[in-house]
């Protein structure tokens, strides 16, 4: 009897502490999140490494679904190409920025480590110019329409580590870029830290 006794109080013990346990890892932070990052390119017709920042923002359509949206800012890379034509050699020296546009679906896992794959379409835009300032942010911007812009199509996958509202998130995919030479596979990742809501 004295042994039922202790079982039953270990029960009752272990019953008590059950819903404080569950409440404390409930997560209820499974609206959306805003986030900031770095980005980082790897053009591969061109050989050149783009980096910059951008920041997204995500809306859960179901626990496990999210429409996000993003853009990011790649500044201004310097690559030298020598152009031969047989007769005359030409060195162009052309300042390269990038401005990436992209929406789509991403589907996770649930709890404070999540893993998630990503499709995401858009677009890319090509600027060129000097220094960056405010003003060629928004020229490169208002050159959507008019400028050097391209669709892309953008599968990935990723891990964010979440601490209440506070996370973190690492991703990387082929941003497929659809030029008129044809279509270009380009690595692309991006970190940085997000807010969930």
């Amino acid at each position: 009897m004295k042994r039922f006794a202790i079982l039953c109080a270990l029960v009752l013990c272990f019953a008590a502490f059950a819903p404080t346990g569950s409440a404390q890892s409930k997560d209820d932070k499974n609206h959306g999140n805003l986030g900031v990052y770095l980005d980082f390119t790897r053009l591969q017709p061109a050989d050149l490494n783009m980096f910059g920042v951008g920041a997204r923002v995500g809306f859960n359509i179901r626990r496990h679904v999210v429409l996000e949206g993003e853009m990011a800012y790649d500044f201004e890379r310097n690559k030298t190409q020598t152009i031969n034509t047989g007769i005359i050699t030409t060195t162009v020296r052309s300042n390269l920025r990038m401005l990436h546009g992209l929406g789509g679906l991403k589907i996770q896992t649930t709890g404070p480590v999540r893993i998630f794959g990503l499709l995401k379409g858009g677009f890319v835009n090509f600027g060129v110019g000097g220094p960056v300032t405010a003003g060629a942010i928004n020229n490169q911007i208002n050159n959507i329409v008019d400028g050097d812009t391209n669709a892309v199509f953008y599968p990935g996958g990723g891990i964010e580590f979440n601490h209440g509202w506070l996370g973190f998130r690492v991703e990387a995919g082929d941003e497929i870029m659809f030029l008129n030479q044809g279509t270009r596979n380009n690595f692309r990742a991006t970190v940085g830290p997000q807010i969930r809501f």
